[in-house]
């Protein structure tokens, strides 16, 4: 096989796969790593992805790049949707609780999933006396739920930064802190097997830090395409977490890690 159809071949991997490692394309072409190595450098010199350390990643993929909340709600809506019908599971019925919801697409997902579980809940109860307390500084999932009977919604104050419509600041970190909310559900742009939960912005990180640590259980909601990703701030170790809710299987060094940790792994 020529050079320029193996790295071709190479670029619809990274493309296909979000990520791909040295040592599965050496063995996949039956190549040195040196060979796949001078590869992925040209690949990177021509655009067509970025080096990370043992593999490649989209070129795209920037530890500071950063979607709006209205670009992510209209990607991977099915994986979404799955993931957060799997978390909606993890709420009990019929009872009173306490959740937080942390801002994102999938998060935004769930809240609908809430609401209309919510309502229907209300119809058939005898006394419609059972409230979930549902805490979030995303002003999107505020306003899903704000009149929602059967949830107590209670809203994070703070600067609100435009991106991602969520509140953010020193208030909302100090807010975040004095509660203690049964179940946390967390967004990640980036979840690995050594870096741990990560987000672009230090302000974001500095708030989902805040949840990690002041939740009783903490649930992570990241599709597929997050996994094995590194952005710019960590915000949490793998050990933080409760449970990950994913819409594939983690690469096989990021399971090993997940079950390192103790993390319970939902495919959904």
């Amino acid at each position: 096989m020529f050079a320029e159809e193996r790295q071709q071949l190479i670029s619809a991997l990274v493309a296909e796969r979000g990520r791909v490692s040295v040592t599965d394309l050496a063995d996949r072409f039956s190549i040195t790593t040196e060979t796949i190595r001078r590869d992925l450098a040209a690949l990177e010199v021509s655009g067509n992805l970025r080096r990370v350390h043992g593999g490649a990643v989209p070129s795209d993929r920037l530890s500071t790049r950063e979607e709006s909340i209205l670009e992510r709600a209209v990607q991977r809506q099915v994986e979404k949707l799955r993931i957060a019908n799997a978390a909606l599971a993890l709420i009990p019925q019929l009872t009173t609780g306490s959740i937080l919801l942390d801002a994102g697409s999938t998060t935004e997902t769930l809240a609908d999933l809430l609401a209309q579980q919510s309502q229907a809940h209300q119809v058939q109860s005898a006394n419609g006396s059972d409230e979930l307390v549902v805490i979030t500084h995303a002003i999107p999932i505020a306003g899903k739920l704000s009149s929602t009977p059967g949830i107590a919604l209670q809203i994070l104050g703070g600067r609100v930064r435009g991106l991602t419509q969520a509140a953010v600041g020193q208030s909302t970190v100090q807010a975040a802190y004095k509660l203690r909310p049964d179940i946390a559900f967390v967004g990640a742009n980036g979840i690995h097997a050594t870096f741990g939960l990560s987000t672009p912005d230090p302000e974001e990180a500095a708030v989902k830090a805040a949840f990690v640590t002041s939740a009783r259980r903490v649930v992570a909601l990241a599709d597929s395409s997050k996994l094995d990703s590194e952005t710019l701030v960590q915000f949490a170790n793998l050990k933080d977490v409760d449970t990950l809710i994913t819409d594939g299987e983690p690469s096989a060094e990021l399971a090993a890690a997940l079950a390192e940790a103790g993390v319970d792994v939902v495919i959904a």
